[in-house]
Protein backbone atom coordinates (compact mmCIF):
# COMPACT_ATOMS: atom_id res chain seq x y z
CA UNK A 1 0.00 0.00 0.00
CA UNK A 2 1.50 3.38 -0.53
CA UNK A 3 1.50 6.16 1.61
CA UNK A 4 -2.09 8.48 1.60
CA UNK A 5 -2.01 11.94 0.51
CA UNK A 6 -2.87 13.94 3.40
CA UNK A 7 -3.62 17.85 3.25
CA UNK A 8 -3.67 19.82 6.15
CA UNK A 9 -5.91 22.95 6.74
CA UNK A 10 -5.13 25.51 8.95
CA UNK A 11 -8.47 27.94 9.94
CA UNK A 12 -7.21 30.75 10.84
CA UNK A 13 -3.98 33.04 9.47
CA UNK A 14 -4.24 35.59 12.52
CA UNK A 15 -0.46 36.20 13.23
CA UNK A 16 0.49 33.91 16.15
CA UNK A 17 -2.23 31.44 15.34
CA UNK A 18 -2.40 28.36 17.67
CA UNK A 19 -4.25 26.57 14.90
CA UNK A 20 -1.48 27.08 12.32
CA UNK A 21 0.92 26.02 15.26
CA UNK A 22 -1.56 23.26 15.98
CA UNK A 23 -2.01 22.02 12.12
CA UNK A 24 1.88 22.46 11.69
CA UNK A 25 2.22 20.05 14.69
CA UNK A 26 -0.22 17.65 12.50
CA UNK A 27 1.94 17.67 9.48
CA UNK A 28 4.78 16.83 11.53
CA UNK A 29 2.93 13.36 12.79
CA UNK A 30 1.75 12.72 9.67
CA UNK A 31 5.05 12.61 8.35
CA UNK A 32 6.21 10.64 10.84
CA UNK A 33 3.74 8.04 9.84
CA UNK A 34 5.09 8.12 5.93
CA UNK A 35 2.37 10.19 4.92
CA UNK A 36 2.59 12.20 1.66
CA UNK A 37 1.58 15.48 3.34
CA UNK A 38 0.57 18.77 1.65
CA UNK A 39 0.25 21.86 4.42
CA UNK A 40 -1.25 24.91 2.74
CA UNK A 41 -2.69 28.01 3.89
CA UNK A 42 -6.15 29.75 3.11
CA UNK A 43 -4.13 32.68 2.61
CA UNK A 44 -3.52 31.32 -0.67
CA UNK A 45 -6.33 30.62 -1.58
CA UNK A 46 -7.91 34.75 -1.79
CA UNK A 47 -12.09 34.00 -2.05
CA UNK A 48 -15.20 36.02 -1.79
CA UNK A 49 -17.80 36.35 0.43
CA UNK A 50 -19.82 33.01 -1.19
CA UNK A 51 -22.97 34.60 -3.00
CA UNK A 52 -24.78 32.18 -5.37
CA UNK A 53 -25.72 35.40 -7.44
CA UNK A 54 -22.07 35.89 -8.02
CA UNK A 55 -21.42 32.50 -8.49
CA UNK A 56 -24.42 32.07 -11.07
CA UNK A 57 -23.09 34.99 -13.19
CA UNK A 58 -19.85 34.04 -13.18
CA UNK A 59 -18.73 30.65 -12.17
CA UNK A 60 -16.84 29.84 -8.71
CA UNK A 61 -13.72 32.08 -8.42
CA UNK A 62 -10.50 30.56 -9.64
CA UNK A 63 -9.45 29.81 -6.02
CA UNK A 64 -12.11 27.82 -5.19
CA UNK A 65 -11.29 25.60 -8.30
CA UNK A 66 -7.45 24.93 -7.18
CA UNK A 67 -9.02 24.41 -3.24
CA UNK A 68 -10.92 22.03 -4.90
CA UNK A 69 -8.21 20.62 -6.54
CA UNK A 70 -6.03 20.49 -3.48
CA UNK A 71 -9.13 18.19 -1.42
CA UNK A 72 -9.62 16.08 -4.46
CA UNK A 73 -6.05 15.17 -4.82
CA UNK A 74 -5.66 13.77 -1.44
CA UNK A 75 -7.46 11.18 0.37
CA UNK A 76 -7.09 12.40 4.03
CA UNK A 77 -7.20 15.70 5.09
CA UNK A 78 -7.03 17.40 8.66
CA UNK A 79 -8.05 20.62 9.11
CA UNK A 80 -7.63 22.68 12.62
CA UNK A 81 -10.38 25.52 13.66
CA UNK A 82 -10.06 28.11 16.11
CA UNK A 83 -13.50 29.00 17.86
CA UNK A 84 -15.39 32.63 16.94
CA UNK A 85 -18.73 33.08 18.37
CA UNK A 86 -18.76 29.64 19.97
CA UNK A 87 -18.32 28.44 15.91
CA UNK A 88 -15.98 28.17 13.20
CA UNK A 89 -13.97 31.19 11.48
CA UNK A 90 -15.50 32.60 8.74
CA UNK A 91 -12.46 32.07 6.73
CA UNK A 92 -12.91 28.57 6.66
CA UNK A 93 -16.93 28.34 6.33
CA UNK A 94 -16.69 30.61 3.20
CA UNK A 95 -13.68 28.38 1.66
CA UNK A 96 -15.69 25.06 2.09
CA UNK A 97 -18.58 27.22 1.19
CA UNK A 98 -17.28 28.12 -2.38
CA UNK A 99 -15.49 24.58 -2.41
CA UNK A 100 -18.99 23.00 -2.14
CA UNK A 101 -20.27 24.44 -4.94
CA UNK A 102 -17.42 23.41 -7.19
CA UNK A 103 -17.94 20.25 -8.90
CA UNK A 104 -16.95 18.49 -12.61
CA UNK A 105 -19.23 18.23 -14.73
CA UNK A 106 -21.45 15.05 -14.16
CA UNK A 107 -20.82 14.92 -10.57
CA UNK A 108 -22.67 14.66 -7.94
CA UNK A 109 -23.25 17.94 -5.37
CA UNK A 110 -20.41 18.54 -2.69
CA UNK A 111 -18.44 15.57 -4.38
CA UNK A 112 -14.96 17.20 -3.54
CA UNK A 113 -16.33 16.15 0.22
CA UNK A 114 -17.31 12.69 -0.32
CA UNK A 115 -14.43 9.47 -0.89
CA UNK A 116 -11.77 11.06 1.42
CA UNK A 117 -11.39 11.14 5.18
CA UNK A 118 -11.38 14.68 7.30
CA UNK A 119 -9.40 14.40 10.87
CA UNK A 120 -9.97 17.32 13.05
CA UNK A 121 -8.54 19.71 15.86
CA UNK A 122 -9.05 23.11 17.70
CA UNK A 123 -6.51 24.92 19.80
CA UNK A 124 -8.16 27.82 21.48
CA UNK A 125 -6.88 30.34 24.44
CA UNK A 126 -10.29 29.30 26.27
CA UNK A 127 -11.57 25.56 26.67
CA UNK A 128 -10.14 23.91 23.68
CA UNK A 129 -12.84 24.72 20.61
CA UNK A 130 -15.36 22.06 21.47
CA UNK A 131 -18.22 23.78 19.68
CA UNK A 132 -16.02 24.75 16.55
CA UNK A 133 -15.48 20.88 16.68
CA UNK A 134 -18.90 20.09 16.62
CA UNK A 135 -19.85 22.66 14.44
CA UNK A 136 -17.28 21.87 11.92
CA UNK A 137 -18.22 18.22 12.13
CA UNK A 138 -22.32 18.86 11.39
CA UNK A 139 -20.95 21.39 8.35
CA UNK A 140 -19.09 18.20 6.93
CA UNK A 141 -20.52 15.47 7.51
CA UNK A 142 -24.39 16.72 7.52
CA UNK A 143 -23.48 19.92 4.93
CA UNK A 144 -21.25 18.12 2.85
CA UNK A 145 -21.35 14.13 3.41
CA UNK A 146 -18.32 13.71 4.65
CA UNK A 147 -16.50 10.78 6.80
CA UNK A 148 -15.07 12.45 9.84
CA UNK A 149 -13.40 10.15 12.18
CA UNK A 150 -14.44 10.52 15.81
CA UNK A 151 -11.21 10.82 17.08
CA UNK A 152 -10.22 14.81 17.36
CA UNK A 153 -7.58 16.95 19.55
CA UNK A 154 -8.64 19.65 21.63
CA UNK A 155 -5.95 21.76 22.88
CA UNK A 156 -7.13 24.38 25.99
CA UNK A 157 -5.33 27.63 27.50
CA UNK A 158 -3.44 27.09 23.75
CA UNK A 159 -1.24 30.27 24.71
CA UNK A 160 0.37 27.50 27.43
CA UNK A 161 -0.36 24.13 25.56
CA UNK A 162 3.15 24.24 22.98
CA UNK A 163 6.70 24.24 24.00
CA UNK A 164 9.32 25.70 22.59
CA UNK A 165 9.80 23.44 19.77
CA UNK A 166 6.15 23.58 18.91
CA UNK A 167 5.20 20.48 20.26
CA UNK A 168 2.41 20.01 22.81
CA UNK A 169 3.83 19.71 26.66
CA UNK A 170 0.88 17.71 27.58
CA UNK A 171 1.48 14.18 27.13
CA UNK A 172 -2.67 13.18 26.93
CA UNK A 173 -2.99 16.04 24.36
CA UNK A 174 -0.05 14.98 22.45
CA UNK A 175 -0.90 11.44 22.38
CA UNK A 176 -4.87 12.58 21.15
CA UNK A 177 -3.15 14.23 18.40
CA UNK A 178 -1.26 10.90 17.30
CA UNK A 179 -4.37 9.01 17.98
CA UNK A 180 -6.08 11.17 15.33
CA UNK A 181 -3.68 10.76 12.51
CA UNK A 182 -2.74 7.49 13.03
CA UNK A 183 -6.71 6.95 12.37
CA UNK A 184 -6.10 9.21 9.65
CA UNK A 185 -3.45 8.19 8.04
CA UNK A 186 -4.69 4.78 8.46
CA UNK A 187 -8.66 4.92 6.86
CA UNK A 188 -6.88 7.51 4.07
CA UNK A 189 -4.76 4.15 2.69
CA UNK A 190 -8.00 2.03 2.38
CA UNK A 191 -9.61 4.48 -0.07
CA UNK A 192 -8.66 3.67 -3.67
Amino acid sequence: MSAPKILVIPGSLRTGSHNARLAALAAKELALLDAEVTHISLEDYELPLFDADLAAASGPPVAALKLRQALVAHRGVFITSPEYSASITPLLKNAIDWVSRVRERGEPTHAAFKGRVFALGSATSGGGGIRSLMALRQILELGCGALVIPEQVSVPRAELAFDDDDNLKDEALAAALRAAVRRLVELAGMID
